[in-house]
């Protein structure tokens, strides 16, 4: 055997040697782990489960609690280990701005329904509340509850505008005035109960907030020292239309009222200016 041939034997017994160790899993130690990063501390906060809306009522399955960086846990945050009932606590508050998903709730962005800045927080931009006196008469028998829709009927009599008859009595030429001054107004609270209670089908109260606009204010205002306001309730059909095709005809339409004389009631047409 030739030297050449020796060489390449030996080379080859040699890489065969290394392989085998190579293979024996000598070198294959598991890696050395890397150092943990260090845990932060956390806190658990209320946030929004999901977007609650202007106006909103927030309800207990609207919030969940979720894990914050206590270092950056504002003190006005809700927490869990010092409310931990704040989740049932604050259900049935209405949001004053909206919330965005995820955005930890504050108690100065909520109001309670019972409290002071309800009614401002249900109000709709541009919106006014106002309140005038009702009666059962007037407000259908009670039927009439928040968050319906009304119309407003104004009811005024004359005086003898003819003068006296001809034996001297005048009580028979009084006039009877009627017309319909605002439509499709929603109603806010019945005296102080802005929503009805569980099982209520009725609420007879002495007074009623209305939500108008500030140009409805006036006539409303005006109206109600002229004669005796009603309420005639709108069915929910319609009343979801802020503007039907019926209320389109009465705004377009000359003004007119409803005269009674001697017991026959008429039509009488003002035309607007």
């Amino acid at each position: 055997m030739n030297t050449a041939r020796i060489v390449v034997l030996v080379i080859a017994l040699g890489a065969g040697g290394v392989a085998a160790y190579l293979a024996s899993g000598y070198d294959n130690k598991p890696a050395a782990p890397l150092p943990l990063a260090e845990k932060l501390p956390t806190v658990e906060v209320l946030v929004a489960k999901s977007d609650i809306q202007l106006g909103q009522a927030v309800k207990a399955e609207d919030l969940q609690w979720q894990t914050w960086p206590q270092s950056t846990a504002s003190s006005a945050f809700i927490r869990r280990d010092s409310r931990p009932d704040a989740q049932t606590q604050i259900a049935g508050s209405i949001a004053r701005v909206p919330l965005m998903q995820g955005e930890p709730i504050r108690e100065q962005k909520l109001v309670r329904a019972d409290g002071s800045g309800f009614m401002a927080a249900i109000l709709p931009s541009g919106m006014r509340a106002v309140s005038t006196e009702i009666s059962a008469e007037t407000a259908a028998g009670g039927f009439i509850l928040p968050n319906d829709r009304v119309d407003i009927v104004l009811t005024r009599r004359l005086k003898n505008p003819d003068g006296p008859n001809n034996n001297g009595s005048t009580s028979g030429n009084d006039l009877i005035l009627s017309e319909v001054i605002l439509t499709n107004i929603r109603v806010l609270a019945i005296d102080q109960a802005p929503k009805e209670k569980e099982g209520q089908n009725a609420v007879v109260g002495k007074t009623v907030t209305l939500e108008l606009r500030p140009d409805q204010i006036t006539t409303l205002s005006v109206s109600r020292q002229g004669g005796t306001l009603t309420l005639a309730l709108r069915s929910i059909a319609d009343a979801s239309a802020a503007d039907g095709p019926e209320d389109q005809a009465f705004k377009q339409r000359s003004s007119g009222v409803n005269v009674i004389r001697y017991g026959v009631q008429a039509r009488q047409l003002t035309s607007q200016k």
